[in-house]
Formats: C-alpha cells, sequence, structure tokens
C-alpha cells in the first residue's frame, strides 16, 4: 500500500523558515503530480503549491516569493520550503501525490502537519 509520510511542521517566529518533507512508499510505478496544500482553522483546504513530476510549478499567490517547491524523484520525496513565515501562514499543511499503481492512478494524502506562526 502506499503511504505519504510528512515532517517538519513546528513553531516559528514571524520572519523565520520551515522545511517541509514528504515521502513516499509502497508499491509506485510512477509519481506524477505532487503539492502541497493546507487548510487553516475554519477555512477550506487551498493549495498551496505544485510541481509536476518533470519540475514544473505553481504556487499560490499569497506564498509566491516565499515558498519553494521541489522534490527528489528517486526519493520520491517532495519538500516545501517556507521562508518569510507570516501568522497567516499557520495552518495544517498536507502532502498530495498522484500515485500510479499497478491497477490505477489515485490521489494519496499524507496525514498532515501542523505549521504554527507566532506575531
Amino acid at each position: 500500500q502506499v503511504q505519504l509520510v510528512e515532517s517538519g511542521g513546528g513553531l516559528v517566529q514571524a520572519g523565520g523558515s520551515l522545511r517541509l518533507s514528504c515521502a513516499a512508499s509502497g508499491s509506485i510505478f510512477s509519481i506524477n503530480d505532487m503539492g502541497w496544500y493546507r487548510q487553516a482553522p475554519g477555512t477550506q483546504r487551498e493549495l498551496v503549491a505544485r510541481i509536476t513530476s518533470g519540475g514544473n510549478t505553481n504556487y499560490a499567490d499569497s506564498v509566491k516569493g516565499r515558498f519553494t517547491i521541489s522534490r527528489d524523484n528517486a526519493k520520491n520525496t517532495v519538500y516545501l520550503q517556507m521562508n518569510s513565515l507570516k501568522p497567516e501562514d499557520t495552518a495544517v499543511y498536507y502532502c498530495n501525490a498522484d500515485i500510479l499503481t499497478r491497477f490505477r492512478g489515485t490521489d494519496y494524502w499524507g496525514q498532515g502537519t501542523q505549521v504554527t506562526v507566532s506575531s
């Protein structure tokens, strides 16, 4: 079975940085798009950043210039480098991956990691 395991969340002061990691494991043929989403209390889950298997990226306007998504295909891992963090970045961050297995392509989700930015 495919699993996504996230790490790197925590508490940071405004202006600080965090790096999130998400590693996929299991019966994987290939991984297409990977991305990071976040959900703050009382809000809908929103796309933060996305990266294709070829390295093309897109970002939410609110994080452009501050966050960088990257991936290591050899490790089946996606990263999110978050700089210049703001209190409004506080949320649970979820890793997402479109993974091809033997039978189908499926969106998988990580367990979520809390990012809290203090003012």
